[in-house]
């Protein structure tokens, strides 16, 4: 059986790092991106004990790097496009205090950028069984929004949602498999302390609910214990 592939993108650290240690302990090739991989310490160290991981710098937010990046990827095929690339946004998330370039700087790297980055990368997916995974949220579900803990960066994550389905429809003449993953509230810088879920337990999650679902050609919102959720 040929070794699979999978890129990653947005891999410094976290649930992108955690991603990498995952598939390349399943035997695949994995090719990793970071904005900076002189702040990729760790990333880098394992490129370097492996040769099944390559590296590449991208920040998606810049459309000419993520052209390049799909250019110097031309001629290869994915099983797997994992999008992971996203930000938090302010601190301070109140509608007053905001201002109109946080909400877009947010906004542009969370759904613009992540779906953009998909789309040079789409044509160079298997056909037939290839997926492409965003690494969406929960809080993205406006059906169950209820607590309004973070709301701009919970709307970044229904914008994703939204534009996913909007990057799906464009698919017609080429079905792909595309999943909007929740990851469970990990324990990372971004998830914080108190999460009740370890790295290593989200992303064999994550990459099981790939597996399942490779070839279904459908889009589905489900989280890394394979529950769907709503929209």
């Amino acid at each position: 059986m040929p070794q699979k592939e999978i890129v990653i993108v947005g891999a410094s650290r976290g649930l992108g790092l955690g991603l990498v240690k995952e598939y390349v302990a399943r035997g695949w090739r994995v090719t990793a991106t970071a904005r900076d991989l002189a702040k990729a310490a760790e990333l880098s160290a394992l490129a370097a004990s492996t040769t099944v991981l390559r590296l590449e710098t991208v920040d998606i937010d810049d459309g000419a790097a993520a052209t390049a990046l799909a250019g110097r990827l031309r001629g290869a095929v994915f099983d797997v496009v994992f999008i992971n690339a996203g930000v938090t946004g302010p601190k301070d998330q109140s509608l007053d205090r905001v201002t109109p370039a946080e909400v877009g700087a947010l906004f542009y790297t969370n759904a613009v950028a992540t779906v953009r980055m998909a789309e040079k990368l789409a044509p160079m997916v298997r056909p037939g069984t290839g997926v492409i995974a965003f690494m969406s949220s929960r809080v993205g579900s406006v059906s169950e929004e209820s607590r309004g803990f973070r709301p701009l960066y919970r709307a970044s994550k229904a914008a994703l949602n939204s534009m996913t389905r909007s990057f799906v429809a464009s698919l017609k003449g080429n079905p792909l498999t595309v999943l909007s993953l929740h990851p469970g509230w990990v324990r990372t810088d971004m998830g914080g302390p108190d999460a009740p879920v370890e790295v290593t337990t989200s992303v064999a999650g994550l990459a099981n609910v790939i597996d399942r679902h490779a070839g279904s050609k459908s889009h589905t919102f489900i989280d890394y214990q394979g529950v769907q959720l709503p929209w």
